[in-house]
């Protein structure tokens, strides 16, 4: 299928997903949107995309079906309900769920699909909406190969790169992993900051060492460019808490070792953010 005839539709368009579906909509794919609230896609009236009265006219009108929303419910909500996608969208379509949940959530929606001949790749992203725009989003893709291949010319106008993992489920796999590193580091971070304030060292100075040497961490680097304020980090804590939970969870049903240190960090971070305004 040409990239001119590859419809492609997508809902979610919060912080992440708009400029994701604004970037598919600047490489000239026939797009279209849904939202819940009309101000959502009121800011693509400068493009060509069409907006759907309900996800199951979306699904109609797509070929490949783009999920962005937040939590495993919202994904189960917009393709299995009444005039959901899944309702609407023709056999041979693709389903790329771009929102990080567990993989067990991918499995059952994709069997859901299967009995309507659409299949489904998990293909969790990370970077945030700067990215995106900017073309270097990273996507974490599952599932058979040939759905990824039809995928991955929409996945290329905002991410590079997009990795491959294996079957349905390893991207959420990865992004859940990426993620509560992150979180562990979020913790070392802040303690850092709070040992070079002890030791009378400047943040910023602290901050440029570390952006160039060994002790370096992207959580690190997150804080210095918010100013070391901690106010995105905790509003963001309800999504880190979720995922850590996720992971935990994913790793005691395949009794996987629980990793002791990083769990630790994990617990120190989402504590340290709950109760603390600044680092």
């Amino acid at each position: 299928m040409t990239r001119a005839g590859t419809r492609v539709g997508f809902i979610g368009l919060g912080s992440q997903g708009a400029p994701m579906a604004r970037r598919i909509a600047e490489e000239s794919f026939p797009l279209t949107l849904w939202a819940r609230r009309s101000a959502s896609t009121d800011t693509f009236a400068d493009t060509a995309a069409t907006v759907a009265a309900t996800p199951a006219a979306l699904g109609a009108a797509s070929d490949i079906v783009c999920l962005c929303v937040v939590a495993d419910a919202d994904v189960e909500d917009v393709l299995l309900r009444p005039d959901g996608v899944l309702t609407g969208m023709a056999p041979g379509g693709v389903v790329a769920l771009h929102s990080t949940i567990h993989p067990d959530t991918c499995r059952r929606v994709a069997d859901e699909a299967a009995k309507r001949e659409i299949a489904v790749v998990d293909a969790p992203v990370s970077g945030g909406g700067g990215a995106a725009a900017e073309r270097r989003l990273l996507v974490m893709a599952g599932g058979q190969e040939a759905d990824v291949a039809r995928c991955r010319p929409v996945f290329d106008t905002f991410a590079d790169p997009v990795i491959h993992l294996g079957p349905l489920g390893s991207g959420q796999l990865a992004k859940l992993l990426n993620n509560f590193v992150f979180t562990a580091q979020v913790g070392l971070a802040l303690d850092t900051f709070s040992l070079a304030d002890g030791l009378g060292m400047d943040r910023a100075a602290v901050a440029q060492v570390l952006a160039h040497g060994t002790g370096g961490s992207r959580a690190a680097a997150v804080l210095a460019a918010s100013g070391f304020n901690t106010d995105g980090l905790r509003r963001a804590l309800p999504l880190l808490r979720k995922d850590v939970g996720l992971l935990l969870d994913v790793a005691d049903t395949a009794r996987a070792p629980r990793p002791r240190t990083l769990a630790d960090l994990t617990t120190h971070t989402l504590s340290t953010l709950d109760r603390s305004p600044a680092p």
